[in-house]
């Protein structure tokens, strides 16, 4: 992967954006598309869309969330510390002793997740999982005038984990689900401006998937696309204990994983599939028997109804403060993508 894009992505996973929040990397993806899109624009929402134009061409839909799993200020005690509930989903186990960054009124503030130190619970106590709502945030305030000062009820948080390069290959952050699928929507929309399709694009870094999938519906309603591509992670399967049955024989760096399944068109499956081949790729196939547990769910029900597919990326550790990701896979996902739109015409009939 070039550097450029290297830097990209690490300036979108760094930016902190759970549900609802997500200004920060939403602003980043704008300022990276602006460099090569012939449109950029955000909704109401929260979305935010680069448009690679061909005016009357049909109208393809390529989307990955931008938000992230995160933590929600909800009380001030009079000690000055902070009480919270997740905002996604979390393992709990996970989150005692994070560090922990607040977007505060005047700019981030430093916590820390506490909770009762093992030495003093009682033993029958030990063995327990520790719960969310037993934990709280130190941010070292005084009492919680001094906490308010820095702080407020409603603002939102997260594990403070950057992006870290383990290989010239594999990487981790927070972030990565799915702050990746969005990363990958623009940087196909960038093929794309390069070698123009006879579709009219639009990338879409979509707001809110991790609670509610808002996002998905308004940019599908907006758009009304013909096609639709939603971009996602999805478990990786070569790690100890992974469930192979379940989730199919993926790999880090074995390339972007396709999935079929009840909310998948079955001819923009087999579009995507036949693009790995052109590209000499290996695309696992998911299989998914009701629906995905993505964007895809969403613009499948959306308006009109629009012809979808979904191309997932293998991730390890996912919903963790370290989820693990391959930079080939996310290069290969873009290509992918670009391929396929590129057959994309209006003779084109997705019609099963």
């Amino acid at each position: 992967m070039e550097q450029r894009a290297v830097d990209f992505l690490k300036r979108l996973l760094d930016a902190p954006g759970p549900s609802g929040y997500e200004r920060a990397p939403a602003r980043a993806w704008r300022e990276e598309a602006e460099t090569f899109a012939d449109e950029v624009f955000g909704d109401v929402t929260g979305n935010s869309y680069a448009r690679v134009r061909n005016e009357g061409g049909p109208k393809v839909l390529i989307a990955g969330h931008t938000d992230e799993i995160g933590f929600l200020i909800t009380h001030i005690d009079e000690e000055g510390f902070l009480w919270f509930e997740p905002v996604g989903g979390w393992d709990d186990q996970v989150v005692v002793g994070q560090r922990i960054r607040i977007a505060g009124r005047n700019g981030d503030v430093p916590g820390v997740i506490g909770k009762k130190a093992a030495h003093l619970l009682r033993k029958e106590d030990r063995d327990k999982p520790t719960e969310i709502r037993e934990m709280w945030i130190d941010i070292g305030a005084k009492d919680r005038d001094d906490a308010k000062r820095r702080v407020s009820v409603g603002d939102a948080a997260v594990v403070d984990a950057a992006f870290v390069q383990l290989t010239d290959d594999f990487c981790v952050s927070r972030s990565m689900d799915n702050r990746v699928g969005a990363f990958v929507a623009l940087e196909a929309a960038r093929l794309l401006a390069v070698d123009r399709p006879a579709a009219d694009v639009y990338a879409v870094a979509t707001a809110q998937e991790e609670i509610s999938f808002a996002g998905a519906f308004t940019a599908a309603v907006q758009v009304a696309p013909a096609v639709a591509i939603a971009l996602d992670v999805t478990h990786a399967t070569d790690y100890p204990g992974a469930d192979k049955k379940a989730n199919g024989e993926v790999r880090l760096g074995g390339g972007p994983v396709l999935t079929r399944g009840s909310s998948i068109n079955p001819l923009v499956f087999e579009g995507l599939r036949a693009a790995g081949e052109r590209l000499g790729l290996e695309c696992p196939v998911q299989g998914a028997p009701r629906s995905s547990g993505t964007d895809a769910d969403a613009m499948i029900r959306a308006g009109a109804g629009m012809a979808t597919g979904l191309v997932s990326i293998p991730n390890r550790y996912m919903h963790s403060p370290n989820e693990m990701v391959s930079l080939k896979d996310l290069e290969n996902a873009a290509r992918l993508v670009a391929e396929f739109v590129r057959t994309v015409t209006p003779a084109s009939d997705f019609r099963p």
